[in-house]
């Protein structure tokens, strides 16, 4: 029997490949295999971030970097759970890390929120940045927005929402959401946060941002601005509390003749979101003016106030999804694990089973957190690889074998190497560095080099 740890790590976004290079980087004689249920890897940089932030997407280029050296096979189309269950993996691997992220969204239980108009931010997100298994189309009606949530999505949806498409032409935006956007009638966007400026969790780049938008007016109300105690603390202790803090009270001082633009958006703070309001479908929201209580958080004063919108996108954050026959934390929305060694409903280890990224320690975090947090769990891997089971095939091609059998064809780098190539090609007549394939049939054939479908 070969001596060479087998791993296989479910997951091809930032989490998975962090772990996968670390791990072929710990000096164990070990085999990886990235398995992914879409067709192409990158996770949320591809699927999650805003086809405007083309800095934060350059991440892809680090991971690209550590795919094409080859060591780590890529194994894309593979549906853990659909074609491949956690007991027949460990037929061909000794470990299974799952690096399945969050992405869907947190429940709001506010009455009203299922009314039709009412929609969750990682749905949006999906949809605009072409996501392959989300519908084509998106009903952009309404003409006032409310986005719940007082983080970078929230911003994300705010901007999207209310920046006009030909202004995002130079991004990798699919046609169809571009299509889309360039009908829509949104004049305002309004954003709410049930806290104060300095509890908000925007990052100052993104907020700036804001103000750079073409013919988009940002504004906030003084009367919104309160801080206690713990906001003075907060923004004495955070450089980035601070410039937060500033550009939002630079807003405040705006000129309203200065406001000419034909799309504004509104930051409203100290207001939680008490109930959608409407009959069939989206009509308003309600919001309860809060206060600060002095330690940065707030309480509800009874005062209400109801805003004629006719959408409401909540952005309260990310949620994880339970994997069959794996562990799940129905409230916390994540893999039950201790530092990444995944553990029972009794607390006891699940032998060769570990988590890392957002499955394991919930939706927070930015990309740096990531490689800590895959260092953490190889770390105990490899503290455990001794005493791991060693799985009965070891030919490294078995589980390839024994997909075909099941009609799964994997999507390897090579193929990845084929739909990088085609979107850039399709942008460069455009000056656009890329234009992302949507269908997923569309990107199979272009990886497989067959036609594309009509």
């Amino acid at each position: 029997m070969s001596s060479e740890l087998r791993v296989a790590v479910v997951g091809a976004g930032p989490a998975g490949i962090y772990a996968s290079d670390i791990l072929s980087k710990s000096g164990l004689d070990v085999s990886i295999d990235l398995i992914e249920r879409l067709p192409a890897p990158f996770g949320l940089v591809r699927y999650g971030v805003a086809p405007d932030h083309p800095r934060i997407k350059q991440i892809i280029l680090a991971l690209h970097k550590i795919l094409e050296r080859g060591d780590i096979r890529l194994l894309c189309n593979v549906d853990f759970g659909g074609d491949v269950t956690l007991e027949e993996l460990h037929r061909f691997y000794d470990a299974v890390i799952f690096s399945t992220g969050a992405i869907k969204d947190a429940a709001l239980p506010i009455p009203g929120i299922d009314l039709p108009g009412s929609y969750g931010a990682a749905d949006f997100v999906s949809w605009y940045d072409g996501h392959p298994d989300v519908p084509r189309e998106w009903p952009l009606e309404a003409q006032h927005v409310a986005i719940l949530g007082a983080g970078n999505v929230a911003l994300d949806v705010a901007r999207i929402l209310a920046k006009h498409a030909d202004d995002l032409l130079p991004t990798e935006i699919p046609d169809n959401v571009y299509a889309t956007l360039k009908t829509s009638p949104v004049t305002d966007v309004h954003v709410f946060a049930r806290r104060g400026p300095a509890q908000a969790k925007f990052s100052p780049l993104e907020l700036r941002e804001l103000g750079h938008v073409p013919d988009v007016d940002v504004l906030v109300d003084p009367e919104d601005f309160e801080f206690d105690e713990g906001s003075m603390a907060a923004i004495h202790s955070s450089n980035q509390t601070k410039q937060v803090v500033k550009t939002l009270t630079d807003w405040t001082l705006k000129n309203p003749s200065e406001l000419t633009a034909s799309r504004r958006i509104h930051l409203h703070f100290l207001h939680k979101p008490v109930a959608v309001l409407g009959t069939d479908r989206v009509e308003g929201l309600r919001t309860e003016r809060t206060v600060l209580t002095g330690d940065g958080s707030v309480a509800g004063t009874g005062q209400t106030h109801d805003w004629p919108v006719q959408a409401v996108y909540r952005a309260v954050g990310y949620f994880g999804s339970p994997l069959p026959g794996v562990p799940f934390d129905e409230v916390a929305g994540v893999i039950p694990n201790r530092e990444g060694r995944v553990v029972d409903p009794a607390g006891d280890p699940v032998p060769g089973v570990y988590a890392t990224g957002w499955i394991k320690r919930g939706p927070v975090g930015l990309i740096g957190h990531t490689k800590s947090d895959a260092s953490e769990t190889i770390r105990h891997l490899v503290e455990d690889a001794d005493g791991l089971q060693r799985a009965p095939e070891r030919d490294r091609d078995a589980v390839v074998t024994f997909l075909a059998d099941r009609g799964v064809e994997p999507v390897e780098w090579s193929g990845w190497t084929l739909l990088d190539a085609y979107e850039r090609e399709l942008g460069a007549p455009h000056g656009r560095e890329r234009v992302k394939v949507v269908p997923r049939e569309d990107m199979l054939a272009v990886m497989r080099r067959l036609p594309a479908q009509p």
